[in-house]
């Protein structure tokens, strides 16, 4: 029984440490938030259809601007949430990611203009290339 509380107060300390220790180190929420939005540019580049491809590229945009951003849609999905305040502000103090996260952040929103899912597909190519060059810290 009391290893039992043991480890439920276990967990309980790493979910309140989490979100602090995320905070407290914003470039480590900008990682798992760039991480997850290469995870969607990568479901973009295999949708099926249109409508999926801009689904995942919405979620890229969502990862990496945040709630604030230019481009955020409260009414998609934000796979990132509970991470940070979006890869892009997470990356403050560092310029040169930012500017890497926000050439990323333009290129899937010219996906979403896309009317074609070949061209969908190749907007969600050049955000995945993007975010696999960043090399942020770990």
């Amino acid at each position: 029984m009391a290893m039992k509380s043991l480890r439920r107060a276990a967990v309980f300390s790493l979910a309140i440490a989490l979100p602090v220790l995320a905070q407290a180190y914003p470039g480590m929420a900008a990682t798992r938030e760039v991480k997850t939005a290469a995870a969607h540019a990568g479901m973009a580049m295999g949708a099926a259809d249109l409508k999926m491809a801009h689904a995942h590229l919405q979620h890229v945009i969502n990862c990496l601007v945040g709630p604030s951003g230019n481009g955020y849609d409260a009414q998609a999905e934000n796979p990132c949430k509970g991470m940070g305040q979006g890869a892009i502000p997470d990356a403050k103090g560092d310029a040169a990611r930012q500017s890497r996260l926000e050439a990323a952040a333009t290129q899937a929103r010219q996906g979403l203009k896309a009317t074609t899912v070949d061209r969908a597909h190749a907007a969600a190519q050049k955000v995945m290339s993007s975010l696999q060059a960043d090399q942020g810290p770990t």
